[in-house]
């Protein structure tokens, strides 16, 4: 009998996408031993799909994941080749931070942070099956100083390590869970399949299987990506030019434009036209999407290109993006036009549009199937309900993007490691943050589809900004351990900045004084007739904090303060929209009484009299934490929750 491998660790991830980077980073950076499998090394981080970080909501999630203490908007500061803020003409709550990536770069630098990371060790193999044990009552504790802290679950299985391809056993009491789109996956253009990952890379194909063994269900999603073009191909005459911004904002707390300041590459704009739809109607019985060759469901509001032309016949052309893949490379991104459709259909449609009509395909545009599973099985905490100690996070839970990913697998790490300390699990609510309705959303909500981000979802965005995730998210990084004491230092010191400034403004009062009128009239503003604030005067849309600093006595210097545009920005921010964001923290109160109305684990909803069938169905399924989760789970009506709460307060 031969020999085989077996080594024990405190933590194992399962696939190094965006969401096993940032879990197995917190894992490590929280002192846990964890080791992370990935199919190929050259997978670690990678972009198989769009060449950027961030956009509409999805700046947010990055801006989040930074407060928290997690990777990627450093990694984006560090190989950025455009950077741009969108919505700039709207309101700041739905201002997105976007960058193109160098993707190449991308992958080296977060291979590079993982591999120099202490506790973290990477290993290329292909994870076959998770090992879990039957219990009845799974207690994890942990004694710390004078106290301990127990935490008991009516889990059926408890997790306790994985076993390769090759055989070789890793024992773990935490494992997560982050499989992105490799689980039986396979590639799909014309009636061309390839049982691979994407860009070719080894498709997973055991662990499906051992995750319906352990009763965990598997479902089928489908993504896809367009095709990549020699640029040398393009003429770019024919298109307009998309230039990045001028002023940077980093994605990063720990930055300043200065900092990461660097030349940027243009994208570029052009349209389909009518020839581009006609070609793709012509052939549209040639399309797998079409024919049923694709069994998994796609998402919604990343169609592809054939989807857009059949359902929304109306439309004479739709945009397409040409974006640069890499500073040293020739592969530009055809964002707009992602297909299944057949080579030969491709080269055509591609060749219809203005700019394009020489292309030179480097890669083909395709589809991707592969396996995850409904999050309805998870806990806010994103451990599986049945499976003790199991995790799960990005697109293996039905979501899409590398940024829902990204967060995610920061959260499913760090309560991994919170449980491993003995101590509880870290849940943003709805209030807290966009990971939080992300989550909450997966967890609570029926997915059909992938999922995808979005500032609609989000109910109190004007309080979740992406530029106040610093003050509303790093106390919990540092909390539990993953922002250092020198970056929460200088962090307090610029939210006491900004405390102090606004209520200095808010108490400062000036009269209608000839100073004052001369310096209103000159800057546009209606002339006082009564005394008024300082923070009166910021208000105004005409005028800003630093258009005020004439009439602003006592001013203090914080010129050489070291976020000084991101304080001066805050300050403005609190002032202008003082009145609703106001009206949204009352709101959030309201909210947090339902979040802390807690439902007891072991409750069953066939002894609520009164609730209707299908809410019965609906708890006893979901198992929600609270009132207020319950409240948002489809087919829960206002009235079974006045019925729900009734009844638990009558117990």
């Amino acid at each position: 009998m031969m020999n085989k491998i077996e080594e024990t660790y405190d933590a194992i991830v399962v696939g190094a996408g965006h969401a096993g980077c940032e879990a197995a980073l917190a894992l490590a950076r929280m002192g846990q031993e964890t080791i992370i499998f990935t199919v190929s090394m050259d997978s670690v981080a990678m972009m198989p799909c769009n060449p950027n970080v961030g956009g509409s909501s999805k700046g947010h999630l990055v801006r989040e994941i930074d407060a928290l203490g997690g990777e990627m908007g450093k990694n984006i500061d560090k190989t950025y080749i455009q950077s741009k803020m969108l919505n700039r003409s709207k309101g700041p709550a739905v201002h997105s931070l976007r960058a193109q990536a160098d993707k190449s770069e991308y992958t080296r630098q977060m291979r590079m942070t993982m591999e120099n990371t202490e506790h973290l060790t990477l290993r290329q193999a292909e994870v076959a099956e998770i090992l879990v044990e039957d219990v009845k009552d799974a207690t994890f504790f942990k004694a710390e100083e004078d106290s301990v802290h127990v935490f008991k679950g009516d889990c059926k299985k408890k997790v306790c390590g994985i076993r390769t391809k090759s055989g070789a056993t890793y024992y773990a009491k935490t494992v997560v869970l982050c499989t992105g789109v490799y689980l039986n996956a396979r590639c799909i253009y014309g009636d061309v399949v390839n049982h691979t990952g994407p860009n070719g890379l080894s498709a997973a194909t055991f662990l499906s299987d051992s995750l319906v063994n352990s009763g965990i269900p598997i479902r089928r999603f489908k993504t896809g990506t367009p095709a990549r073009i020699d640029k040398r191909s393009i003429d770019f005459s024919k298109m307009e030019e998309q230039k990045g911004d001028e002023d940077i904002v980093p994605f990063s707390f720990t930055n300043r434009a200065e900092d990461i300041e660097r030349e940027q590459i243009s994208c570029w704009l052009t349209y389909t036209n009518e020839e581009t739809h006609d070609i793709i109607r012509s052939n549209i019985d040639r399309s797998p999407l079409f024919s049923g060759a694709i069994e998994g469901t796609g998402p919604r509001y990343c169609p592809s290109i054939e989807d857009k032309v059949m359902k929304f016949a109306d439309k004479n052309r739709h945009q397409v993006f040409v974006e640069p893949e890499g500073e040293f490379t020739n592969e530009m991104y055809i964002g707009g036009m992602s297909s299944s459709l057949p080579e030969d259909v491709q080269y055509a449609m591609y060749r219809s549009v203005p700019g394009l009509e020489n292309a030179r395909i480097v890669r083909n545009a395709y589809a991707i199937e592969y396996d995850c599973i409904s999050a309805l099985l998870l806990k806010p905490s994103l451990e599986f309900k049945d499976v003790e100690g199991l995790y799960s996070a990005g697109q293996m839970n039905g979501s899409s993007g590398y940024e829902e990913a990204a967060a995610q697998g920061l959260m499913a790490g760090i309560n991994a490691a919170r449980k491993l300390q003995g101590k509880e699990e870290v849940v943003l609510d709805r209030s807290q943050g966009y990971i939080g309705v992300l989550i909450d959303d997966l967890v609570t909500k029926e997915t059909r589809e992938p999922y995808r981000m979005m500032t609609s979802r989000a109910e109190y965005r004007l309080l979740l900004r992406q530029d106040n995730a610093d003050l509303r998210l790093t106390d919990i990084g540092h909390e539990i351990g993953l922002i250092d004491e020198e970056r929460y230092a200088a962090f307090c010191h610029k939210r006491e900045i900004i405390d102090a400034e606004v209520a200095r403004l808010s108490e400062t009062m000036v009269g209608a004084n000839k100073t004052i009128q001369s310096f209103l009239e000159e800057n546009g503003s209606t002339t006082l007739k009564t005394a008024a604030s300082l923070a009166d005067l910021v208000k105004r849309p005409e005028l800003s904090y630093e258009m005020i600093a004439p009439i602003d006595e006592e001013r203090p210097d914080i010129s050489d303060e070291k976020f000084v545009k991101d304080i001066i920005n805050q300050i403005n921010i609190e002032l202008k929209y003082d009145g609703y964001i106001k009206r949204q923290r009352s709101q959030v109160e309201h909210f947090v009484k339902l979040e802390k109305k807690r439902i007891p684990a072991d409750l069953d909803y066939n002894d609520v009299h009164n609730l209707r069938k299908e809410a019965r169905q609906k708890l006893n399924e979901i198992r929600p934490e609270n009132i207020g989760q319950a409240s948002r789970i489809s087919g829960v009506s206002p009235a079974d929750i006045s019925v729900l709460l009734i009844y638990l307060n009558a117990k």
